[in-house]
């Protein structure tokens, strides 16, 4: 037996809530042929009779015909909000999302973007892994991946557009006993302790080729990527990190960076440092639905002026 017709139970439905075929042929625009057809082919389907004709155009359904009607309604509820969820999904108003970035911006600044999407756009997913910037790439590249948050530079890559998203100041977080002067330059910073990122990212050449411009190269006791657990390492006393000190916007420090580790010295680099931050994706074809708007929610969070 072939599937059940949605336009013949649409029929049916509307005969049983209007009492005749007349009135149900007004409201589906159809003309009285149609709906007499609908309904004689529906019968015809499930070999049995589905409405009681009475005089003067009237019709009822039988015990079959109501039990039909109350599923039939359901179906059509069901196949009217499949249409809307396919239709929100090609204007990119739900879907699913992929996005790889690192622990700092996980933590500090994607749950404005996450609050954002949510408010705006409740129906689009975001999947989010914590990677390193080489890493995002890779994923970019191999389409495991929608969308990356990474380190700049980066070397042009074939298919993938990159532009820049996030101007951050690096600072010296320091152990809170330390004493140490108001601004922190190369000099003073290479005869301490150091907690430095892992030596294969960014951060790591960045961190370096500011104490290389002043003359130096030191070592870390350690070396890791997690950011809060660098920030617990100074904290406990163990060195000092470079870190940047992601903004809320305007220019204004963010006040819940110091609220994770209180005890930490927070100071100013002389001569200034900049983390950069970029957007890669995927070229836009290749994007599924709702990946524009999660672009529009990192536009609009982007710093990129010096």
């Amino acid at each position: 037996m072939r599937s059940l017709n949605l336009d013949q139970l649409r029929t049916l439905v509307a005969i049983v809530d209007l009492g005749s075929f007349a009135a149900a042929a007004q409201a589906l625009h159809l003309s009285a042929p149609t709906v007499s057809l609908h309904i004689s082919e529906l019968e015809a389907r499930l070999g049995t009779a589905l409405l009681l004709r009475a005089k003067r155009g009237g019709a009822q359904a039988t015990a079959a015909g109501a039990a039909l009607v109350l599923r039939a309604r359901q179906l059509l509820r069901d196949a009217e909000e499949a249409e809307q969820l396919v239709r929100r999904h090609a204007q990119g108003l739900a879907g699913k999302v992929r996005l790889g970035t690192a622990t700092g911006v996980v933590v500090y600044l994607l749950p404005q973007v996450l609050e954002r999407l949510a408010r705006d756009y409740p129906e689009i997913e975001v999947e989010v892994q914590v990677l390193g910037s080489l890493d995002t790439l890779a994923r970019l590249e191999a389409g495991s991946l929608d969308i990356g948050l990474v380190a700049l530079p980066v070397a042009p890559r074939a298919g993938l557009e990159l532009r820049p998203w996030r101007r951050d100041p690096m600072m010296a977080f320091l152990p809170p006993h330390w004493e140490a002067p108001e601004q922190v330059d190369p000099a003073w910073l290479a005869e301490r302790p150091l907690v430095f990122n892992d030596s294969r990212t960014q951060m790591y050449r960045l961190t370096m080729a500011w104490f290389g411009a002043a003359g130096y190269s030191p070592s870390a006791r350690i070396e890791l990527n997690f950011t809060e657990a660098m920030k617990s390492l100074v904290a406990a006393g163990y060195g000092a990190a470079l870190l940047p000190l992601e903004q809320a916007g305007g220019g204004a420090v963010a006040l819940h960076h110091l609220a994770v580790h209180e005890r930490i010295q927070i100071r100013p680099l002389v001569p200034p440092l900049v983390r950069e931050l970029g957007v890669a994706h995927r070229p836009p074809e290749l994007l599924p639905p709702g990946a524009r708007a999660v672009l529009e929610a990192l536009a609009a969070l982007a710093q990129v002026e010096a």
